[in-house]
């Protein structure tokens, strides 16, 4: 039997993200927005690759998430059409009941553990649009996923800057802050950038509204 597995809208990731430097602040205006929140958890993303790093090269990505004891397996790959306003790829995921088997089938596959990154994530909603308050090692951010409409619209009522978008995933973004600042290691963990000084103001003209292309933009 042949299934239909046809790509539809639905299985897109549609986002931007804003960097921000008063998070309990910005918290406070989600809330007067209207915003529920569902919680704050500690995420632990283990990315995957083969061993020639196809996904890389490919601008793909797999990647096994542990939160709150809950574990899904996403794969990201880039949108037939690209987009300069906001960040769109192509999105599949499915929940994991065991965190270990699904280590162990990835390994038989010939996948092996290419960078780990954590974060802590307070999840909102606001309508259909997802809104997330990320802590992550480098700084704080405000990522906002949904309908591309209400994802300007959400934008503007919050008072954040459309120009100051950021359209990179968290990984493009250390690429960029590890090559700056000559890091040596290769997981993004608090542990790692605990004795790390930056300012991230340094950055952002390099992060804000897509002006720079980098090979990770999954």
């Amino acid at each position: 039997m042949l299934y239909n597995t046809r790509s539809t809208m639905k299985n897109h990731e549609i986002e931007v993200k804003y960097h921000v430097a008063e998070i309990e602040a910005l918290r406070i205006r989600l809330i007067d927005a209207g915003a529920k929140s569902h919680g704050r958890m500690f995420e632990n993303n283990i990315c995957f690759d083969n061993a020639v790093d196809d996904l890389l090269l490919s601008d793909s990505l797999l990647r096994l998430r542990i939160k709150n004891e809950k574990t899904t397996l996403t794969y990201k790959t880039k949108p037939d059409i690209g987009d300069s306003e906001f960040k769109v790829v192509k999105e599949l995921e499915v929940g994991v009941s065991d965190f270990e088997t699904m280590l162990n089938i990835l390994s038989a596959l010939g996948f092996h553990q290419s960078q780990i990154y954590e974060k802590y994530r307070e999840t909102f909603t606001i309508g259909n649009t997802k809104l997330c308050l990320d802590r992550m090692p480098f700084g704080d951010f405000l990522e906002l996923e949904g309908e591309k409409d209400e994802i300007r619209n959400l934008s503007q009522q919050i008072g954040m800057q459309w120009s100051r978008r950021i359209l990179f995933n968290y990984l493009a973004l250390f690429d960029i802050i590890k090559q700056r600042l000559f890091l040596s290691f290769h997981d993004i963990t608090f542990d790692n950038f605990r004795s790390v000084k930056m300012d991230m103001k340094n950055f952002l003209p390099l992060f804000e509204a897509g002006e720079i292309n980098t090979i990770s933009e999954i």
